[in-house]
């Protein structure tokens, strides 16, 4: 299994227009990709523009399927200018 961790910081006047565009983005993985295990997306309650995901692949391959995929594609598009920071991590799970 592929884990992918990422972090993102959303404008906070951005944030209403963001969320959705994500669920969507998360929904549209669990539904379209064989490969995409689990995607969850979570909210820091006490900062509320720091979105938490994480992800669960059958592997590397599956993740990049997901980056080609045309629903990331647009979500990437779309929620570029909301973000203000992004850290990606990927991690096999042992």
């Amino acid at each position: 299994m592929y884990a992918i961790i990422v972090d993102f910081e959303i404008k906070p006047d951005r944030l209403a227009e963001f969320l959705p565009l994500m669920a969507e983005n998360a929904a549209a993985s669990m539904r379209e990709e064989p490969g995409c295990q689990q995607f969850d997306v979570c909210q820091d309650p006490d900062t509320p523009h720091r979105i938490f995901l994480y992800e669960i692949y059958d592997d590397r391959a599956a993740f990049e399927t997901h980056l080609a995929s045309a629903h990331f594609r647009r979500f990437d598009a779309a929620t570029r200018e909301m973000v203000t920071a992004k850290t990606v991590r990927a991690l096999n799970r042992l």
